[in-house]
């Protein structure tokens, strides 16, 4: 009997592990999702170790063993352009149940990458301003040969191979939640193409491109090692690097913001004298200070409803834009990073008196929007462990701004490598190297503002980015169309210029200018519309070879004839256009080097440019500002880059 019951135990635990082993897909891969046409079809997983893994698709079926670590790749071939959903099925030789995915389709797959302004969804996001239109688009978004696979925002120091994220059928039910930009896109490119299209949505607000490239994607950029090896000791002592970012940003604070300094503005008792005041929750730029990044305090005084002495509380601060430091009575309670994240910071009963208690917060924003601003989340105080009614903090609060970081501010607040969205390669390594080598059409990427301040070094480090995911995905040069930063008050005209240089230097790509579709107050403009129209048109071309124009003029060449300057460009669209009224947005320069408005006229397939107070001119910039304007656009209705004839290149 022994024999035979060692039998059927060792019997039971093999049929036991039979029953439980699973084969698994690579995140991409998911109900609804659209696959590549026209080009070899990665699939991959993970299994048993020497597990026989199936994948069947239309009329393919293929096997492979899952390798010693347990990864399993299968490359399917070609697949013709689908939109009946059809099942994807993966089998193991170890799994009794067979994975099986729902209403696939085959088309054009595209990533929508980028900070905020591709970040921005369709529906509303306060406290910006409305997409415009929106309410429409979204009633209208009746398209299911679009999906949307949305990769949650996740940072990591060492590449990652999963990550959480589902494919999206657009309907009116769920378009508010697709990013603005790639819907546009996505919408424009189906309906010429009449393919289904995918969108993988993968972007963060607020952060820059080297948080998008690999290590090795910056290997030829110095600036970057030190960076990159705190994010090594970070991942060695995540609490020793966690206290030397909070002891670095101590300091900064201690240098660059009067308020953190004795006596500070964080006591209990201050002289407050000479504060302003603001109904809160709002954004400081709604109230009476636009453009202002940097540093703001903000006081509040209250006293403890009758019951509530000796109780714990909770402070719920809503959300504040960018980072908080928050005190009662002078002792820290809490500090949060995140500009949309709820604040809840619990206060000991120890901490609190009957009469006279006070709050303070300093607010420390970067970019964008700034302020305790968000209405729709918890502003109050409440008793922990009590049934009553939390004590509402709306209303009015003392404000002090204190230190203003200007454009080119040389002390910017210190990153912290650990935790940060802006470090290098962290995004990279959490939003973009689990999805390769998902096959691919090519990138649509809205990013560049976060860079704005090193844009001689975005020359270079865009295409770097470029060259690196185009090295990932082992799958050629593909197409990467990018847009150009739209005018805004923060937003200086070397940003522009190093994008244009960008494109004129990285083959297989394309640009969409915003000269005309900005918002001089708002770094997050409504208008997307315009912006996946031009990412489209691009793709048509530059993807599939369509012949239309894709580009607005760009500037090729200067002679000085007369007294004029004479422009000639390329992208011409069958002629230029000054739209709306006379050429506007044009300067021109003598030897002096100092740029005086300028008369600009089209002639021909060239503008004249010229000054009363420029005899021998030298130079001309057109819509050389932060706040670019100019009206010069081809006869398709795309508009010109703004550039300038000086710039080094």
């Amino acid at each position: 009997m022994r024999p035979h019951a060692s039998f059927l135990f060792f019997a039971l635990l093999a049929s036991a592990a039979v029953a439980t082993a699973t084969v698994h897909l690579a995140s991409p891969f998911g109900d609804h999702m659209i696959l590549q046409q026209g080009r070899p079809v990665p699939v991959w997983g993970t299994a048993d170790v020497g597990e026989n893994v199936t994948v069947s698709f239309a009329t393919q079926k293929k096997a492979v063993k899952a390798g010693g670590d347990g990864q399993w790749r299968i490359d399917l071939d070609v697949l013709e352009v689908s939109a009946e959903g059809r099942p994807f099925t993966v089998s193991g030789s170890a799994t009794t149940t067979p994975l099986t995915l729902s209403d696939v389709l085959v088309g054009e797959v595209w990533i929508c990458s980028g900070q905020s302004n591709m970040e921005r969804q369709l529906g509303p996001r306060p406290p910006q301003k409305p997409i415009v239109n929106w309410e429409q688009e979204v009633a209208s978004a009746n398209h299911p040969l679009i999906r949307q696979l949305y990769v949650t925002q996740k940072t990591a120091g060492t590449p990652q191979s999963t990550f959480t994220g589902k494919w999206t059928v657009c309907s009116p039910a769920t378009a508010a939640d697709f990013t603005a930009v790639g819907y546009f896109f996505a919408r424009d490119l189906q309906q010429s193409r009449h393919v289904p299209v995918g969108i993988i949505h993968t972007s963060w607000g607020g952060t820059p491109a080297e948080a998008w490239t690999s290590r090795a994607g910056l290997a030829a950029f110095p600036e970057f090692i030190e960076n990159l090896n705190q994010l090594d000791r970070a991942a060695a002592d995540p609490a020793g690097t966690k206290r030397t970012y909070l002891e670095r940003l101590a300091l900064w604070y201690h240098d660059n913001d009067p308020g953190s300094r004795e006596p500070t503005w964080s006591a209990a008792i201050l002289d407050t004298t000479g504060w302003e005041t603001m109904i809160l929750p709002t954004l400081w730029e709604d109230a009476g200070h636009p453009g202002f990044d940097g540093v703001v305090w903000f006081r509040k005084n209250f006293d403890l409803p009758e019951g509530w002495s000796g109780h714990d509380v909770e402070l719920r601060l809503s959300a504040i834009d960018d980072i908080d430091t928050t005190w009662v009575n002078g002792t820290e309670v809490g500090a949060t990073a995140g500009y949309n994240l709820p604040r809840a910071y619990r206060v000991p009963a120890s901490l609190l008196k009957a009469k006279g208690n006070v709050i303070a917060v300093r607010v420390l924003d970067t970019a964008g929007g700034g302020g305790i601003w968000d209405k729709k989340l918890p502003f109050e105080i409440a008793l922990l462990d009590g049934n009553v009614s939390p004590l509402p903090l709306s209303g009015p609060w003392l404000c002090k701004f204190s230190s203003p970081l200007s454009k080119g501010h040389k002390l910017r607040p210190p990153l912290s490598v650990a935790t940060g969205a802006g470090s290098p390669t962290v995004l990279y390594n959490g939003m973009i190297a689990p999805l390769v080598p998902y096959a691919i059409r090519g990138v649509t990427f809205y990013q560049g503002e976060a860079n704005a301040d090193r844009a001689t070094q975005y020359q270079t480090l865009l295409p770097a980015l470029i060259a690196d995911w185009r090295q990932q995905w082992n799958q050629g040069d593909f197409p990467f169309l990018f847009v150009q930063i739209a005018p805004f008050h923060d937003m200086p005209p070397e940003i522009r210029e190093a994008q244009l240089i960008a494109w004129q230097t990285t083959k297989n790509t394309a640009m969409a200018v915003t000269i005309d579709c900005g918002d001089a107050a708002d770094i997050h403009p409504a208008h997307k519309q315009p912006v996946g129209a031009r990412l489209a048109l691009a793709a048509r071309a530059v993807a599939y070879g369509e012949k239309l124009e894709y580009s607005g003029p760009v500037f090729a060449d200067l002679n000085v004839t007369g007294g004029h300057a004479v422009l000639k460009f390329t992208h011409l669209g069958g002629g230029l256009v000054a739209k709306d009224g006379p050429l506007v947005g044009f300067t021109v320069a003598g030897p002096d080097g100092i740029f005086h408005p300028a008369l600009a006229e089209i002639v021909g397939d060239t503008v004249a440019v010229s000054s009363p107070l420029v005899t021998q001119p030298l130079a001309v910039r057109y819509g050389w500002a932060d706040v670019a304007a100019g009206n010069l656009f081809n006869a398709t209705g795309l508009p010109a880059s703004p550039f300038r004839t000086d710039g080094e290149r």
